[in-house]
């Protein structure tokens, strides 16, 4: 049996969900997946990047993730993503990337792969669930396996979202808490996939 396929998509703006893609990454290849790591493509204008120096920076320190594009989907047994909340929603980058899929969708590509998903905040309770949530409406469509990582690890009841990994950032980066968290998420995706991909060999 091939090893599981993880793709770990993530728009990052100031480089907490890129944190937490990382760790995923970490917590997905010790699980023994083969796994890549993409970014959603940037189309906020360079002046409105440039004003920010977080979220330039991030840029620059990203600029060699590669950008994701439909063929990771299709590649993946299992995809994971990643996106700040924003008004309780994903962010428009991810969005857009999600919004493109539509014949990968048509032609039944993305259909029956795991999918999981997980999300920054600067604040309490910044809509980090209605985040996740909005992520599993396109999942239902794909018609997609979702898999949370639920109360499954004692990591869980420290990080508090049973729906997956949100960090509470404000002026820092996503702590151990958020970050072991994430690892436990991509392992718990990385087993399912291998179990459902057992299956359907047998």
């Amino acid at each position: 049996m091939r090893p599981v396929n993880v793709a770990v998509i993530y728009y990052s703006t100031s480089g907490n969900v890129h944190a937490l893609a990382e760790a995923a990454v970490e917590g997905a290849r010790k699980a023994g997946a083969q796994v890549r790591l993409r970014k959603v493509a940037e189309t906020a204008p360079p002046e409105v990047i440039d004003a920010h120096p977080a979220w330039a920076r991030h840029q620059r320190e990203t600029a060699e993730v590669t950008e994701a594009g439909h063929g990771d989907l299709e590649w993946a047994d299992a995809v994971l993503f990643g996106t700040p909340t924003r008004f309780g929603n994903p962010a428009a980058q991810l969005r857009q990337f999600i919004d493109s899929t539509g014949p990968l969708w048509f032609a039944g590509k993305l259909a029956d792969k795991v999918y999981s998903s997980f999300t920054a905040s600067n604040s309490a309770h910044g809509g980090q669930e209605s985040t996740l949530l909005a992520l599993g409406n396109t999942f239902y469509h794909w018609g997609g396996v979702i898999v949370p990582p639920g109360y499954t690890d004692p990591i869980q009841f420290m990080s508090g979202n049973p729906y997956g990994t949100s960090a509470v950032v404000g002026d820092a980066r996503p702590g151990e808490v958020s970050l072991e968290a994430a690892r436990h998420q991509a392992r718990r995706v990385v087993e399912v996939a291998a179990a459902l991909k057992v299956g359907r060999a047998a």
